[in-house]
C-alpha cells in the first residue's frame, strides 16, 4: 500500500505535461478500435495524435486495421460471401488463417462492419458492433482536417505500417503508398504534425529517403524486427543499438515494460535514447487490470479499472517524451491537473 500511494503521488509531483498523449488506435478503451468514432472520441478528449495501423486493400488503398487479418475487428467470419477468402498466410515467420484485407477490394471490404477485438474485457464497447465500416487513410485525413477547423488546434497522425516486408512480397509497397498520400496533404515535412512507425527497419530507412516526416522505431521486449532475422529488439536498445536507430529514426518506441521495471524502478532507457538524439514513446498505458501490473490492480475482476494514474505517474517521472494509450480522455485529465 504504501508503494502504491507513492506511486499515485507521482501524477502529480512531475511534468505531466510534457508527455505527448497519443490515443492508440484512437480512444479504444471507449469505442470499438480504428473506427471513425473512435478517433473522434480520442480528438474531442483531447488526445495530441491519434494512431491509426495502416493495412492495404486488394486495389491499394491504405485502410486502418489492427492487422491484415481480419476476424477479430470484423464480422467477415460470418458473411457467407466470403467463405471462400479464407486462407493461411506465413507472416513474418507466423502462420495465421484468416480473412486478409488485401485479397478485399475496397467495395467488398467497405460491406464488413467493425467489431470490439476484447469483448470479455471491454463489454461496453461491444454494444457498438455493426454500426462502424472499416475507415480508409483518406477518410481519417479528412476527419483530422474536419476537427481541427472545429477546435483551432493541431491534430497529429501517428500511422504505423503493419508487416510492409511481407506485403512488398504480395507486390504491394506500402511505404510508396503512405508516402505519396502525405505528400499529397503536405504532410512530408519534418514539421509536420505526424510521426511514422513501424517494428521494421528498412521500410524506416526507405522511409527517410522519401520524406521529410519524423521516424520511430517500433521495439518490443521479445523478439526482433522482421526485416533483420539476426538482429534482436534488445540489441537494438543497447547504447550502440541506439546510436544506430538514430541515424535513421527521430524516436523510438518501446513497451512501456522496457521503460519501467516490474520492481517500479525505471530501467534507464529514456535517459539512453535521450542521449542518443532520440524521444522516446511508450506504449501502452490501459485502465483495465488485464493490462496493469500488479502493483495497480484493484481486485481480480480483468475489466476492472485498475490504479491508471499511478501507472501514468510512474511512466510520466522517468522523463519519456510521450505515451500511447487507449484512454486519453484520463490521461489529458491528468496533464490538466497537473498543471500549475
Amino acid at each position: 500500500m504504501r508503494l502504491l500511494a507513492l506511486l499515485a503521488a507521482l501524477v502529480f509531483a512531475v511534468p505531466a505535461h510534457a508527455q505527448l498523449i497519443i490515443a492508440h488506435r484512437g480512444a479504444s478503451g471507449e469505442r470499438p478500435e480504428h473506427t471513425l468514432a473512435a478517433y473522434e472520441r480520442a480528438i474531442d478528449a483531447g488526445a495530441d495524435f491519434i494512431e491509426p495501423d495502416l493495412v492495404v486493400t486488394k486495389d491499394l488503398v491504405l485502410v486502418a486495421r489492427h492487422e491484415n487479418e481480419l476476424s477479430d475487428t470484423t464480422d467477415v467470419s460470418t458473411r457467407s460471401e466470403f467463405a471462400d477468402r479464407r486462407r493461411s498466410k506465413e507472416i513474418d515467420g507466423e502462420l495465421v488463417n484468416g480473412w486478409f484485407a488485401e485479397d478485399f477490394t475496397l467495395a467488398e471490404l467497405r460491406t464488413l462492419r467493425a467489431k470490439e477485438r476484447l469483448p470479455a474485457i471491454r463489454p461496453g464497447n461491444a454494444r457498438y458492433d455493426g454500426l462502424y465500416q472499416v475507415p480508409t487513410l483518406a477518410e481519417i485525413l479528412a476527419l483530422v482536417r474536419a476537427k481541427q477547423a472545429e477546435s483551432g488546434r493541431t491534430i497529429g497522425l501517428y500511422p504505423e505500417l503493419k508487416h510492409p516486408t511481407f506485403l512488398l512480397g504480395e507486390g504491394i509497397d506500402t511505404v510508396d503508398l503512405l508516402v505519396t498520400a502525405l505528400k499529397k496533404e503536405g504532410l512530408d515535412k519534418v514539421d509536420s504534425a505526424i510521426f511514422i512507425q513501424c517494428f521494421e527497419v528498412t521500410p524506416l530507412q526507405r522511409l527517410g529517403k522519401l520524406t521529410e516526416a519524423r521516424l520511430v522505431q517500433l521495439v518490443s521486449p521479445d523478439g526482433g524486427p522482421a526485416d533483420e532475422p539476426g538482429v534482436t529488439y534488445a540489441e537494438m536498445l543497447t547504447p550502440s543499438g541506439l546510436a544506430g536507430i538514430a541515424r535513421y529514426a527521430d524516436a523510438v518506441g518501446p513497451d512501456i515494460r522496457q521503460v519501467v521495471g516490474a520492481d517500479g524502478k525505471a530501467t534507464g532507457l529514456v535517459e539512453q535514447a535521450h542521449a542518443a538524439g532520440l524521444k522516446v514513446h511508450g506504449w501502452t498505458v490501459r485502465k483495465e487490470n488485464a493490462f496493469l501490473p500488479a502493483a495497480f490492480k484493484k481486485g481480480s475482476d480483468p475489466a476492472a479499472t485498475g490504479e491508471y494514474a499511478a501507472a501514468w505517474g510512474l511512466l510520466a517521472a522517468t522523463g519519456i517524451d510521450g505515451l500511447f494509450t487507449d484512454d486519453p480522455a484520463l490521461a489529458a485529465g491528468l496533464r490538466r491537473s497537473a498543471r500549475p
